[in-house]
């Protein structure tokens, strides 16, 4: 596979720009952007960080010293308010998230209700039985489920931590109702991005930790995938694992050498 034919790079953002969501720590690939960027190529970040808004993703990644635009920020809580307004216009939802998505749904003139039309349920670091049950509750009175993104877990601060996907699955199991599903692996978050970079499929890769969720979601559109492993996958994981990236590195500066 010739890295540097490829016209988009897509990256992900925890365990291969940065670790860390309180306090976010470099780990790599400012050159890398840069060149790629230098060379004409289009770069986005794909991110299912659904913990801040889009903004605040955007001003990390500067004080970072990349530079990406605004819009090539792409997080599943922004995709999510998005998907929201196309669905419903103005949608009256329950929320199982953080500040970061409530403040992204609301921007995009969605409000909280008693009588919700839509559970949305993101990652929740306080997450509480009640929160939970009266999650159910609505969706079993006939609110529809989304599900920001469907990973199993993200790199922390400490390693790999719960993450949004087992509290989609708790949901669904409770209510017997399937998830609208937003992030990776779902494709829609890679549609849009190749819609906006105005590319096929077939001419993008994503660079990624997490075989689960960028390795399988690029392969479900179509786009190429190369792993890292900065984050959740080791050596040993990827050995087990049925799904394969197309390249393997150890770390997302390792890509100068192919550009």
């Amino acid at each position: 596979m010739k890295v540097k034919s490829f016209r988009v790079f897509f990256f992900d953002l925890d365990g291969v720009l940065s670790v860390g969501k309180e306090k976010p720590r470099y780990l790599g690939g400012r050159e890398v952007v840069q060149r790629l960027k230098y060379a004409g190529k289009k770069t986005f970040v794909l991110t299912n960080n659904s913990t801040g808004t889009r903004e605040e993703v955007y001003r990390g990644l500067k004080r970072l010293g990349f530079g990406f635009e605004i819009g090539e920020v792409l997080t599943s809580s922004y995709l999510t308010a998005q998907y929201l307004s196309r669905r419903f216009g103005e949608a009256k939802f329950d929320l199982i998230g953080e500040r970061g998505l409530r403040l992204e749904l609301e921007s995009a003139g969605h409000h909280a209700s008693d009588k919700p039309e839509v559970v949305v349920a993101g990652l929740d670091r306080r997450l509480s039985y009640d929160k939970l049950n009266d999650a159910c509750r609505f969706l079993r009175a006939g609110a529809a489920l989304v599900g920001v993104y469907g990973g199993a877990v993200y790199m922390s601060d400490e390693g790999p931590a719960l993450s949004a996907g087992p509290i989609v699955k708790a949901l669904e199991f409770a209510s017997g109702k399937r998830a609208v599903m937003i992030g990776k692996p779902s494709p829609r978050m890679f549609q849009l991005a190749l819609r906006l970079a105005e590319e096929k499929a077939g001419h993008a890769v994503m660079v990624g930790d997490s075989i689960e969720t960028d390795v399988l979601g690029a392969r479900r559109a179509g786009v190429h995938s190369i792993l890292v492993l900065t984050g959740v996958e080791t050596r040993e994981s990827l050995a087990h694992s049925k799904i394969k990236p197309d390249m393997v590195i150890q770390n997302v500066d390792a890509l100068s050498a192919q550009l």
